[in-house]
């Protein structure tokens, strides 16, 4: 397997003669980090009495250059999440012939969804009927197979907090989450939420994802391939994966801590 930016795929006979001193040490770097969170995730999921294939660790690679997350595919990472389509488009361009699983994480504006639909898998952040509208458009026309979506739950709204953060209060989500499986071109997969950093859960992240879990299972009694639960980051995984999280969102502890966006 070749890809467009280090020609012999990451892993592969070539490919480490192919690289700088600089790069050696990346890979190397990357591959030390990931093996650190791999082991907390395992850890977790011991800790909750759960198989550790029931967690997926989608790699946050905002900020970050698509020779990493080059590196990150020959090193096992299968996938990878960005939160902003000026960034993730040229990025997924650029690692297309690799076998990745793209995640969209950011707040999603509708003059961005045509882009967003040419590479992602899965959108985590629907937070309104007009977004679900125009993702099924954008779908439709591509003629892609179903996009699949998340709700994104805002916790700390059900407490009059965080008026105008992205995400749905958590008594909004089973209607959002309705019209998502009733649209053509989607698929309800699950729901996400980001630990609140308001109301009575902020600080808290196992409460907060204990919540989410209750959310989570009021969407599934409705609709059952609705599996996934995102929550969880570098600083509360452990949290999350108690909480029952099926993926994790994992930035700054695989790939170092990040440059201001700019």
């Amino acid at each position: 397997m070749t890809n467009d930016i280090y020609g012999p795929f990451p892993g592969s006979a070539g490919f480490s003669a192919a690289l700088t001193e600089g790069q050696r040490a990346r890979y190397e770097e990357l591959g030390t980090n990931l093996d650190v969170v791999e082991r907390r995730i395992a850890d977790a999921c011991a800790a909750a009495g759960r198989a550790r294939d029931e967690v997926t660790l989608v790699v946050v690679t905002k900020t970050y250059p698509a020779e990493d997350t080059a590196l990150l595919a020959g090193l096992g990472v299968t996938d990878v999440a960005e939160n902003r389509d000026q960034d993730a488009a040229p990025k997924a361009e650029q690692c297309r012939n690799l076998p990745l699983s793209w995640h969209f994480v950011g707040q999603l504006q509708t003059n961005k969804v045509r882009s967003v639909v040419r590479y992602a898998n899965h959108v985590h952040s629907v937070d309104r009927l007009r977004l679900v509208e125009s993702l099924s458009a954008a779908v439709l026309k591509a003629e892609r197979p179903e996009l699949g979506c998340l709700v994104q739950v805002a916790l700390d709204k059900a407490y009059g907090e965080g008026e105008h953060r992205a995400g749905v209060a958590p008594e909004d989500v089973a209607r959002l989450a309705d019209a998502i499986a009733d649209t053509p071109g989607l698929r309800l997969d699950g729901v996400m939420t980001v630990a609140p950093l308001a109301g009575p859960l902020a600080g808290d992240p196992a409460r907060a994802f204990d919540r989410l879990a209750e959310i989570a299972t009021a969407v599934r009694a409705a609709h059952p391939t609705a599996t996934m639960v995102s929550a969880g980051m570098s600083g509360d995984l452990e949290q999350a994966i108690a909480a029952g999280a099926t993926h994790v969102r994992v930035g700054t502890a695989v790939l170092g801590v990040r440059s201001p966006l700019r």
